[in-house]
């Protein structure tokens, strides 16, 4: 008879719950819609034509059909193609106090790339994912928004902070709470 070893049992529980909170509860959310046009909102912008880009600053916010990210700043990279008047975004690359949220779903990190083409949102550096009552924290958050999957990671440097609010060296790990119904 094989015998599980007990970390393994932990390791193994740990990320089916991280599942039901990133993929279950999240799979309800998938389907957003990419190709809805983007606004966004700003203190100030600067335009560098010749090489498509544009770097928004002072309280950015960007919103595109039932999601938002707000930075202190991001970088708009875009084709060259005028779409309805308006340059071909491709590319965000957003910093300071960087969050996202949609229904029901909010995740704050240092950095995050908006890659346009590939429907995929990368967040990096003390990221921190909360739906309803269950947070999740570690270095690297991916999120793909054709499915809805979202996946965090311990890589990345630095510390991370804990559901009660303590600053905690990550050392690569994930960490997170998780909450039970209520039972009468």
């Amino acid at each position: 008879m094989h015998r599980t070893s007990r970390p393994f049992l932990i390791a193994a529980s740990a990320a089916l719950a991280t599942t039901a909170l990133l993929g279950g509860a999240a799979l309800g959310q998938s389907g957003h819609n990419s190709n809805a046009p983007i606004d966004f909102d700003a203190q100030s912008i600067q335009l560098d034509d010749r090489a498509n880009r544009a770097i928004l600053s002072g309280g950015v916010k960007i919103t595109q059909a039932n999601m938002t990210l707000t930075a202190a700043r991001v970088t708009v990279t875009y084709s060259g193609q005028i779409i309805d008047g308006s340059p071909a975004a491709t590319r965000f690359d957003a910093s300071g106090g960087v969050t996202v949220t949609r229904p029901d779903q909010k995740a704050r990190a240092q950095y995050g790339v908006y890659d346009i083409n590939r429907r995929v949102i990368t967040m990096l550096g003390n990221v921190s994912l909360t739906q309803g009552g269950n947070t999740v924290s570690g270095g690297r958050l991916t999120l793909d928004l054709d499915s809805g999957r979202a996946s965090i990671d311990g890589s990345g440097v630095g510390t991370t902070r804990a559901p009660d609010g303590t600053v905690v060296r990550s050392g690569g790990r994930v960490t997170g709470r998780f909450t039970v119904p209520k039972r009468d």
